[in-house]
């Protein structure tokens, strides 16, 4: 399983992320942002504390996170199309 090293947001609720074999690139998250964990991210604020925990996936201190191999397939097959 691929891990993210690096996590950045961008306005709009964007996840800018890399992964460890240099797959990146940008996941919009506004119409993903829904449910008692992921409802809180609608503050910017809250949502610009994204970070990487240990095992490779972004999280947030209340506790929501994103699964990297969810994200690695977005991005991966968004690379293959573009390349296509």
């Amino acid at each position: 399983m691929r891990k993210i090293v690096e996590v950045d947001t961008r306005p709009g609720f964007v996840l800018s992320v890399v992964f460890d074999d240099g797959v990146a690139g940008q996941v919009e998250m506004a119409d993903r942002l829904y449910g008692p964990m992921f409802e809180p991210l609608k503050d910017p604020t809250v949502f610009a504390q994204a970070k990487v925990d240990s095992f490779g996936a972004v999280c947030w201190p209340n506790g929501a996170d994103l699964a990297p191999d969810a994200l690695y397939r977005k991005l991966s097959s968004e690379r293959v199309r573009a390349l296509g």
